[in-house]
């Protein structure tokens, strides 16, 4: 089940490209088109989507920016989110997920995620779940030694074994970070405790609390604007009740008069009525407020009180933490340190008691997770390795190289995953490799295996193809076809045998107009799909003969298809 799909991608002012929008589609999308009419715009623009670096030259002649927009239709967004979160970007729901990034030839570049503004590093770190590209431009999880690991524990199903190794590893470290506490190693022991005797005597002694230091700063702030809290309440009440023509004289007068109306205005109760409320809430608004500036004058023995406690939460603020919790947090913290160094023999010997009883679980659960790994890399070697014969390397060998080391957060053993495409050369680690084409197939033969394990959802493959024949091709279209199964596929092509195994098919082509030249991208229909089938086998002069030989291609492959979906 494909989790995430690249919906859509807007290149616009890329090189040759002006304005060009593609929409892919689920399984395996095939781009085609005659070299240099831009099918490389599309790797080079996706690179920008996934954190790679922008250069300038990319803007198109004669424009001041050019734009790559993407957009991600997940069908749940955990992984996603959980990035935008620790980014601080608002999550996307069940929604799309739209990337855009903008390159300036003067000034800086731009990157929004959801209309928020980002950062490259964002980009990469989303494009790492989002998308696998391989090719020319090196975004290729595969050749990361920490990745291939991961691999191996999916291929084998050894994730629960990894978790329970990972906990106690976790318990391990933790213990050592006490026992390292423990040591002293700043400070000596008797200096340590002169210190925290200090800072929790300080802290207790000040009785802080978030009630009182709101409360004081209430009062201080009162009695620090008395005269002016005085001025304008008295100036309010003169106007309400006490003076000449104060507002409950008014209503008074008020009063008055609709009563004089009540022999003749059937209305007139209802409005004495709210006169009269108008009148009391004119007297208790001011009684409220004599009541409440009765006491204002503040003593200065009192002012004096209110800066001394305002200096020791100023004081404390600036020693151990910038509010009330974080002072309470250090108190509790270092308590809890006073009584470990005071109690330290005693928790040494406990802590080195507890180390060992668990470096001896650590010791059994890595060496178990270690002998399932070498069980399952033999078998991820076998199925690899037939794999890459079915893609050209006939005499091809692939292996999974381990190598012993400390326990660490994911094992006592780290794996390289090797590679000999031709007998009589020696296994080299993949990163070593430098034939794109080769690499490619490597981790094709490598995703045709892992289809089910894997959980990055959208591959892309450019070069796919380079220096192999037809009947390869054939085995490269068919191993495509059955990776995108279970992941959106984009693979950019040269070859017509695999092409043909396209559930969508793009094509590139280049005009000129007015001197300038433009690239455009067709999804293709089936008559399309002819024709452009038909072009890579024969060149642009298309014959009877060739689009019979592309139609029955394509038969085939729909037929291969529907065969192994049956």
């Amino acid at each position: 089940m494909i989790v995430v799909m690249l919906v859509s991608l807007r290149v616009k002012n890329f090189a040759i490209a002006e304005d060009v929008t593609v929409e892919f589609r689920h399984g395996l999308n095939v781009i085609t088109g005659e070299t240099g009419a831009g099918k490389s715009i599309l790797i080079a623009a996706l690179g920008l989507i996934l954190g790679e670096r922008a250069e300038k030259s990319l803007v198109r002649t004669g424009e001041s920016q050019c734009l790559v927009e993407a957009v991600f239709q997940p069908a749940t967004a955990q992984t996603v989110n959980a990035i935008l979160e620790e980014a601080g970007l608002d999550p996307i729901d069940d929604g799309a997920l739209v990337v855009r990034r903008s390159v300036a030839t003067d000034g800086p570049g731009r990157v929004h995620v959801n209309d928020s503004a980002a950062t490259v590093g964002v980009l990469k770190t989303i494009g790492q779940v989002l998308v696998d590209l391989h090719g020319p431009h090196d975004h290729q999880s595969l050749l990361n030694p920490e990745y291939q690991l991961q691999i191996l524990d999916a291929f084998g199903n050894l994730d629960v074994l990894r978790s329970a190794y990972e906990e106690i590893f976790e318990i391990r470290q933790n213990l050592q970070a006490r026992l390292h506490a423990l040591d002293g190693e700043d400070l000596h022991i008797s200096e340590q405790l002169d210190l925290l005797t200090h800072q929790i005597n300080e802290i207790e002694t000040a009785e802080i609390s978030v009630q009182d230091q709101k409360s004081i700063e209430t009062e201080h702030t009162r009695a620090s604007n008395a005269q002016q809290i005085l001025e304008q309440a008295n100036m309010a009440c003169d106007a309400l009740t006490e003076g000449e023509a104060s507002a409950f004289e008014q209503m008074t007068v008020v009063q008055r008069a609709l009563k004089g109306l009540r022999e003749i205005v059937e209305d007139s109760d209802a409005w004495i009525a709210d006169a009269e409320a108008i009148a009391i809430q004119i007297q208790e608004l001011s009684r409220s407020l004599q009541h409440s500036v009765a006491d204002m004058e503040s003593s200065p023995d009192r002012m004096l009180f209110l800066e001394n406690r305002k200096m020791v939460y100023e004081n404390l603020k600036r020693k151990y933490g910038s509010g009330v919790e974080e002072i309470l947090a250090h108190l509790e913290k270092a308590q809890q340190r006073k009584h470990d160094l005071e109690t330290r023999d005693e928790q040494v010997q406990e802590l080195g008691e507890e180390l060992e009883r668990i470096n001896g679980f650590l010791r059994e659960r890595g060496g178990e997770l270690g002998k399932r790994r070498r069980a399952a890399a033999k078998r991820l070697v076998k199925k690899i390795t037939s794999a890459l014969h079915d893609l050209g390397f006939s005499q091809g060998a692939f292996e999974v190289n381990f190598a012993e080391c400390k326990p660490k957060a994911n094992g006592m053993e780290s794996v390289d995953f090797g590679f000999a495409p031709n007998p009589g050369e020696a296994m080299c680690p993949l990163r070593a490799i430098a034939s794109s084409g080769e690499i490619s197939r490597v981790m094709l033969a490598t995703k045709a295996v892992l289809a089910e394990h894997d959980k990055i959802p959208v591959l892309i493959f450019d070069e796919i193809d380079a220096n192999l024949g037809g009947e390869m091709g054939n085995a490269v279209g068919s191993k495509l076809a059955h990776v995108a199964e279970g992941h959106q596929v984009i693979c950019i092509t040269h070859l017509p045998q695999v092409a043909v195994h396209g559930a969508s098919h793009y094509a590139v082509a280049k005009e000129v107009h007015n001197r300038r030249t433009f690239t455009r991208i067709l999804q293709l229909d089936s008559d399309g799909r002819v024709d452009e089938i038909a072009r890579m086998l024969g060149g642009e002069k298309l014959t009877t003969v060739t689009r019979e030989h592309a139609r029955q291609m394509l038969e085939k492959s729909e037929r291969i298809a529907s065969r192994e979906a049956g």
